[in-house]
């Protein structure tokens, strides 16, 4: 008999070094969206209008540089999560992006930051989290069993919309009674516990992956992509939806200043509304064992759907609703991509894959920012929303056309498991 169809959601928290791991992150994940929100709101309301550039431009501009770094850093941040420790990696770069936290914290509290401060300090973060990514999704397969890998992905996203559900709403209120420096400095001091976590894992319960050797690394990572015509599907979807969809809280800063003007609790308010549709997503992601393509494709149809209802929503419950069902479809999205990357690569080559995924979701949103930003600046808060769900509607189309080409219509029924990607032709997968 073959693996169950389901787990339960929280199976792989049984496991003690795991759920050490996933503790210390959602600790982190919290501070991250506090930090996030405080940030984006800082440049949005105080700094963005003293500079010499439209405040939504500036908006765009801070994601594009903290983003920038997956990009340019991605031949390194791959072959380093396969090449040294994982554990080493992370703790280094948790501490970068603490170091980074603190310091914007106290520029802010001392009544001395400058627009161009916040520009380097998120690209400071974007490097040490350009390297963060690929060893931190890298390393759950050395913690959980194979079996558990899309258990342990869909309960990373449920830690990571928790934080973005409690954050925005407690960044909100802290912002509103206390300024943007307090709830900064709840960011920096979140990353203790994440670092302390990764120094008591317990190693002799885990299955470190083969190390990569020194000569070649990046050579031959960048020769396994090329040669898997299903993972480089599933980076091109990504990319799309990196550039096109991870805008959604530049949208709602937008949204809640300039179309509805509810001030910086109101951003909260929408920022949470989007994670509880992403905590949906990611309950539902735990239960699974295996991916789906045709999964992705109608999420990538229901986000263009949900993004037009934006567009023209006549108020601001009605745009808040509505941000449920798009948080929903962003983390379907992201969840089976990650899953079918995890499950469909050879262990020796996974961080260097992962940095290419993670560059294709994160390094779009450079472009994809700063476009929104000019977008924004120039036509209104509302077309920043247009452009979302017109590109991730003929995304979808694109997408479901080239497997229908490929494949017939066999991809909508097939499942994605290991080894059995319906992207891939025959003789494809590994």
């Amino acid at each position: 008999m073959g693996a169950p169809d389901k787990v339960s959601v929280f199976e792989s928290l049984r496991i003690p070094n795991y759920r050490l791991f996933w503790i210390g992150g959602l600790i982190s994940n919290i501070g991250t969206a506090m930090a996030r929100v405080a940030q984006n709101w800082l440049v949005l309301t105080d700094l963005g209008p003293k500079s010499t550039i439209p405040a939504p431009l500036a908006l765009g501009f801070v994601t594009a540089v903290q983003f920038l770094p997956f990009i340019l850093a991605l031949p390194w941040t791959g072959a380093a999560a396969d090449r040294f420790p994982k554990r080493w990696v992370l703790q280094a770069a948790q501490v970068a992006m603490m170091l980074s936290g603190l310091t914007l914290a106290v520029l802010i509290l001392t009544n001395q930051a400058q627009l161009w401060q916040v520009y380097v300090l998120a690209f400071a973060t974007g490097i040490a989290s350009a390297f963060e990514i690929p060893s931190r999704q890298a390393m759950a397969p050395e913690i959980v069993p194979t079996r558990l890998i899309p258990n342990a992905v869909g309960l990373n996203i449920i830690s990571f919309q928790s934080a973005r559900l409690i954050g925005p709403a407690v960044a909100g209120i802290m912002i509103a009674q206390w300024g943007v420096g307090p709830a900064l400095l709840v960011n920096g001091l979140s990353f203790i516990p994440v670092i302390a976590a990764l120094a008591v894992l317990d190693g002799a319960k885990m299955t470190p992956a083969p190390r990569a050797e020194a000569k070649h690394v990046i050579r031959e990572g960048l020769s396994y992509i090329k040669g898997r015509s299903d993972i480089v599907f599933i980076l091109l979807v990504t990319l799309s939806f990196g550039m096109f969809a991870m805008t959604q809280e530049i949208t709602s800063a937008l949204a809640a200043d300039q179309i509805f003007q509810v001030g910086s609790e109101g951003y909260g308010f929408l920022v949470s509304i989007l994670a509880i549709g992403s905590m949906a997503a990611g309950i539902l992601a735990a239960r699974r064992t295996r991916a789906r393509v045709r999964t992705i494709i109608a999420a990538m149809a229901g986000f263009a759907i949900c993004s037009t209802v934006l567009t023209v929503s006549p108020n601001f419950w009605v745009f808040a609703i509505t941000l449920a069902p798009i948080g929903f479809c962003m983390l379907t999205i992201m969840s089976s991509c990650n899953t079918t990357v995890q499950m469909a690569t050879d262990p020796r080559m996974l961080g260097r894959v992962l940095a290419i995924y993670q560059g294709a979701l994160h390094g779009g949103q450079p472009l994809g920012g700063a476009f929104v930003g000019w977008v924004g600046s120039v036509f209104g808060p509302r077309a920043t929303l247009a452009v979302g769900a017109i590109a991730m509607g003929l995304a979808a189309i694109a997408a479901a056309l080239y497997l229908t080409r490929r494949n017939g219509w066999d991809w909508l029924r097939r499942d994605t498991k290991e080894n059995d990607n319906p992207a891939a032709p025959d003789g494809d997968a590994r």
